[in-house]
């Protein structure tokens, strides 16, 4: 996959995705945009990708939007892009949203978050499914302090990870949050010092790789996205029918048989 913004790499069944303007503190434009969308689809397609790792070149993740770009911003524009295909049509329409590729594709998305994390930004980490963060990373929602509005479901997404109070304090403020306390506040998962973050992001994504059943993971990650809009017997009915579905599976099988020969597993996906 050759891109403008974007670096790609496969290696060990992890592909890692670099946003690559790290002169603009990988400042986010439509060109990313729209190579991102791409990527998700070639990456969703490679059986051999069995885990993502989302990060940024140089000394940031993103630094938010290009400010370049927004200077002569066009609301038909924005309401274009809005209207951007589905990633997946047979997800419930909340899934069906521009950045809903994260929560849609059936594989782990962990954001590797390598410095400052900013405004759309943000939005990209918190569309991740795991956030794990160098210990000098800063963060802030930023969108307040520029006369926007919290953009691209983040006032959905946000709450469900720091809570309500912490949602409002960190959107309405646009104040900076140091590593220390986005860990407490559960806005990442993991920090790490910067020398360690690349270490420990791939010996975790490796072991996701090589000994976790991607057919497990691909419901697994349905079923906790599509929980906050199910009731506990909806959830409960839906988990007993993957259930059937994965006692038939050759993962299931595999899953049994490497246990009791105490070896590796070998995974299809089936």
């Amino acid at each position: 996959m050759a891109y403008e913004t974007l670096l790609t790499q496969l290696e060990d069944g992890v592909m890692t995705v670099t946003l690559n303007r790290p002169d603009k503190l990988n400042a986010f434009n439509t060109v990313m945009s729209r190579e991102l969308i791409d990527f998700f689809h070639g990456a969703n397609a490679m059986d051999e990708v069995r885990a993502i790792v989302v990060t940024g070149a140089g000394r940031a993740f993103c630094a938010g939007a290009d400010m370049e770009g927004l200077k002569g911003i066009d609301p038909n524009e924005i309401r274009r892009a809005e209207s951007t295909p589905p990633f997946d049509m047979n997800r419930r329409p909340d899934w069906q949203t521009r950045y809903a590729y994260y929560p849609s594709i059936p594989k782990p998305v962990i954001g590797m978050l390598n410095g400052a994390t900013a405004g759309i930004g943000l939005v990209h980490a918190l569309y991740c499914d795991l956030r794990f963060a160098a210990d000098n990373t800063v963060f802030t929602t930023a969108f307040s302090r520029r006369g926007l509005i919290a953009e691209h479901g983040i006032s959905w997404m946000l709450p469900r990870i720091v809570g309500h109070a912490n949602a409002l304090d960190l959107l309405m403020s646009a104040r900076r949050v140091y590593s220390d306390e986005a860990l407490r506040i559960g806005l990442v998962n993991r920090l790490y010092p910067p020398d360690q973050l690349r270490e420990q992001t791939y010996a975790y994504a490796r072991d996701l790789a090589d000994f976790v059943s991607p057919s497990a993971i691909s419901v697994i990650k349905r079923q906790l996205y599509d929980v906050p809009f199910q009731t506990l017997a909806e959830a409960t009915i839906d988990a007993n029918r993957e259930m059937q579905v994965a006692l038939k599976g050759s993962d299931f099988r595999e899953g049994v048989a490497s246990f009791m020969e105490k070896r590796p597993p070998r995974f299809t996906g089936k």
